[in-house]
């Protein structure tokens, strides 16, 4: 089983933005995390992260077109607009989980809504790094239910 993590934009400041609101783990400490969950979950993650809109829907693609059994999404920011990464994921029949770090209904209004959510088959939000780590879970689950 081959998982994509896929981290949106300001992900790499993990750690640095905002600690008050994200935490103050990076990004590899989530990928350490994950490097050590593979073994548990007899899966092989794959982690990338851009800021850039077209290199998160080109690997969107990829996952479909690699034979990935599922994706753990952070859009980031791109989850409140972005219709083109909304439609690779709809495009794909690889299923896609969204994660949020922070509880996006707690904040500012403009966070509660996503364009992303509709076409995933869930999502996950408000419980730190940690949601990944649910997510994962809930991916592998979903998948052998699924099979």
């Amino acid at each position: 089983m081959n998982i994509l993590l896929l981290n949106g934009p300001n992900l790499n400041l993990l750690g640095k933005r905002e600690p008050n609101v994200y935490g103050n783990q990076t990004l590899d400490d989530l990928y350490n995390r994950f490097n050590q969950l593979e073994e548990e979950y007899h899966v092989k993650i794959v982690p990338f992260q851009s800021n850039h809109e077209g290199a998160l829907i080109d690997k969107l693609h990829e996952a479909g077109e690699k034979g990935f059994s599922g994706v753990i999404f952070n859009p980031g920011a791109f989850t409140h607009y972005s219709y083109a990464i909304r439609d690779a994921i709809a495009g794909i029949d690889v299923p896609v989980i969204e994660v949020h770090i922070s509880n996006v209904h707690k904040r500012e209004s403009f966070r509660r809504e996503s364009v992303i959510s509709p076409v995933t088959i869930g999502q996950i939000v408000g419980f730190g790094l940690y949601g990944y780590e649910l997510a994962l879970k809930a991916m592998v689950e979903y998948i052998k239910r699924e099979r």
